[in-house]
Parts: structure tokens; sequence; C-alpha cells
């Protein structure tokens, strides 16, 4: 009996890398936990990150807005749980993430206006996580904001106001060990069996 559906959103361009060892061990343990896994690799993908300019002046106008990006809000709409895996960059989303985020989290989609004011819409998503590495200490990342780790927990949880949210991250990825890196596979490996 599948646990529902989750879309596993990757953001690195490197298959060696240690971000997609991440993105392997998130599809492979929620799959064997049970997940029906929507593994949607950005990069692989080929998505497009860059908001037109006719979508941005399209941007309030529901439903035209969906129709450049129908089947990435399908796969959203579809999910009952949201994973996303990426590497910190310039204290910041890769490019490609913060890209799906402005083309596909619209109104009407991910959120509604009311009175001006944000109201979640994407509520069916019951949880949240974010699995990430940081190049720096965190001190660096407090010190800079740490604006990953902001947007998630506060932007995209209030879309969706989910029941569990998880913000996985190592940081010092720079000086990480290979005991230290293994420990944390180990850790998103425990995260995810519990998710």
């Amino acid at each position: 009996m599948s646990l529902g559906r989750v879309l596993v959103l990757a953001a690195h361009p490197c298959a060696e890398s240690f971000s997609q060892a991440l993105h392997r061990t998130v599809v492979e343990t929620l799959r064997a936990r049970g997940w029906e896994v929507d593994d949607c690799d950005l990069y692989a993908e080929g998505f497009d990150p860059v908001l037109s300019e006719a979508e941005r002046r399209g941007y309030h106008t529901s439903p035209d807005n969906i129709a450049p990006v129908a089947d990435y809000v399908a796969r959203v709409r579809a999910a009952d749980a949201l994973v996303m895996v990426f590497p910190v960059w310039n204290f910041g989303y890769p490019a490609i993430l913060k890209g799906f985020l402005d083309r596909v989290f619209l109104p009407d989609v991910s959120f509604k206006l009311v009175d001006g004011k944000v109201r979640p819409n994407l509520t069916h998503i019951k949880r949240l996580a974010a699995v990430t590495t940081y190049g720096g200490t965190r001190t660096r990342a407090l010190l800079a904001g740490d604006p990953p780790r902001h947007c998630v927990k506060r932007a995209v949880w209030h879309v969706c106001r989910p029941f569990k949210m998880r913000y996985l991250a190592l940081y010092d990825m720079n000086r990480a060990s290979h005991a230290k890196r293994v420990a944390f596979l180990s850790k998103v490996t425990r995260e995810m069996e519990a998710f």
C-alpha cells in the first residue's frame, strides 16, 4: 500500500556530486518505505528557469498563467509531500530551483491572493523536507541570514502548511570529511524512513 505521492525536486547538474548522492538516497529510501516517488531532477529534465516577459505580464491571469508550465503544475498538484534536494550556492537556491518556484508556484497554484494577502493553496502537501549542503559553516550562514533555510521554513511552508517539516543541512561542506558525509547520508536515510 502506497503512503502517498511525493514530489522530489533535485537541483544539481553533476551526477557525481554529493548533492546527487543525497538525491539518490532520498528517492531510494522513500520508494523502499512505500511512497510513490515523482523524481523531478530539474537539470536532467532540462527545466527552463527563466520567467519570460510574457509570463511575468500574465502572472496573475489564472488559468492562462499555468499554460507554459502545465505539466509541472500538475505534478505539484498531485503531490501529498514535497522534498527539495539542493546545494546552497551564494547563500541561496541554485538558479534552476529558484526559477522553478518563480514559474510554477503561481497564483491559484501555490497561493491565492485574498484582499491582497497570500493564502496557502498547496495544503494537500502534508509533509515538507529540504535536504541541502552549505560550503561554509553554520556561523557564516547565520551571518548572511541563512536565506534558503528561511525560504523553505517560512515561504514554502506557508503555502503548504504541512504537519511535518524537516530541514536537513550539512554545513561546512568544503571541509567535510568522508566520515562526516557518510554520517549525513545516514541521517537523511533515517529521516526519509520516518517521513
